[in-house]
């Protein structure tokens, strides 16, 4: 396979994880990383063999034999790295959500489509054995004329740092843009956005809450100021609706998968709890007058998709997809487009909570402002 020479921005955890994956796939090879922590950077550039380490990304932009870009950074920080990167002639592979606003989610996308590189955003769910079994019996007919979808995500009390993991960058919005919705939220609403083929938005109404306990010091040190919950109703000009549910921590013991229905059968995703899946994948429909609730075995439909279809591995993973569509072996998903789309019903939540009112798709894109921390 063609090698793709890759520089990954960002050594924390996501870049750790990043790092680790690519390790894996063929074709691929890191060939430098960057990060204010140098002893950080260090240490992965060691563990992978990766040749070259830098603490300025004006630096690593500046060589002219990398081919891709992996943005690893907090949600303000993806724009200002993804247009540098672009304009330097890069491709760029960014982290979830596409940015902290969808102002700067738009300029990303411009950028990506003034210079000709291509914009691919980190959006793990579209790559899942439950998508790919929906997404067939979608493109089959099988649920006929599609009506609505159900957005859910569920942890009990994951709200990061201040439930014991991950680090205050996620509870700011000075860093993160906002709280469950940008941070999960992001994977289920792209899920059923990619599911239903729709980016169309119309208008949307939504609530966010932080209302559940938490430790003194660790809300002092974190500085939280961001949802742990998230509501929201969506219609789309095509007419079909969709409703969220995304909850870093709240009090119920489960909540069901997201599911979409249609005029002749509707599918319930896998739910999970803090990544935990605790229930399966399900179709249903009416034949002979009669209403089948049926299962789906993944595992033997991953093995058959293998066999059958050339480049199936492409569609293994977000990563995988990505160093795919470099060698030109896949068309890139349009998850950029997606994510945008993703991102103007999240920033519509937060607008239509701030309101206390219903908000159109036009007055969201008008009101957007840059949350961009320049670097």
């Amino acid at each position: 396979m063609e090698r793709v020479r890759i520089a990954v921005i960002g050594t924390g955890i996501i870049g750790k994880a990043h790092l680790q994956e690519y390790a894996a796939i063929p074709g691929a090879e890191v060939v430098a990383v960057c990060d204010i922590n140098e002893w950080e950077a260090r240490l992965e550039a060691e563990k992978y063999g990766i040749p070259h380490i830098y603490t300025d990304y004006r630096e690593l932009l500046a060589r002219d034999d990398i081919d891709a870009v992996d943005v690893c950074l907090h949600n303000n920080f993806h724009a200002p790295l993804t247009i540098a990167a672009l304009h330097a002639g890069k491709h760029v592979y960014c982290e979830k959500p596409i940015a902290g606003s969808y102002y700067d989610g738009v300029k990303m996308l411009e950028a990506a489509r003034e210079t000709g590189r291509l914009l691919h955003i980190q959006l793990g769910t579209l790559y899942k054995k439950e998508t790919k079994a929906a997404k067939a019996l979608i493109d089959d007919g099988q649920l006929g004329r599609l009506v609505h979808a159900r957005s859910n995500g569920f942890r009990r009390r994951g709200r990061p740092y201040v439930d014991g993991f991950g680090t205050v960058h996620f509870t700011k919005k000075s860093s993160a843009g906002g709280g469950a919705l940008l941070d999960m939220g992001v994977y289920h609403i792209a899920q059923m956005l990619y599911l239903l083929g729709a980016t169309d938005v119309d208008r949307m109404i939504g609530k966010l809450v932080q209302a559940m306990d938490m430790d003194a010091e660790r809300r002092a040190a974190s500085g939280f100021d961001v949802e742990e919950l998230a509501l929201g109703f969506v219609t789309f000009r095509s007419g079909m609706t969709l409703d969220i549910f995304e909850a870093w921590a709240v009090h119920l013991g489960s909540v069901e998968g997201s599911c979409i229905v249609g005029s002749k059968g509707g599918i319930r995703m896998p739910a999970y709890h803090s990544g935990e899946q605790t229930s399966d994948f399900s179709y249903h429909t009416t034949v002979a007058d009669l209403d089948l609730n049926s299962t789906v075995d993944l595992n033997r439909m991953d093995v058959r998709l293998h066999r059958m279809r050339t480049n199936e591995d492409a569609f293994d993973s977000s990563q995988q997809h990505w160093i795919a569509a470099l060698q030109g072996r896949v068309e890139l998903l349009p998850t950029a487009e997606i994510a945008l789309a993703t991102l103007l019903i999240s920033e519509g939540i937060y607008l239509s909570d701030a309101l206390g009112r219903e908000v159109t798709a036009d007055e969201i894109a008008a009101g957007s402002r840059s949350l961009a921390v320049p670097i």
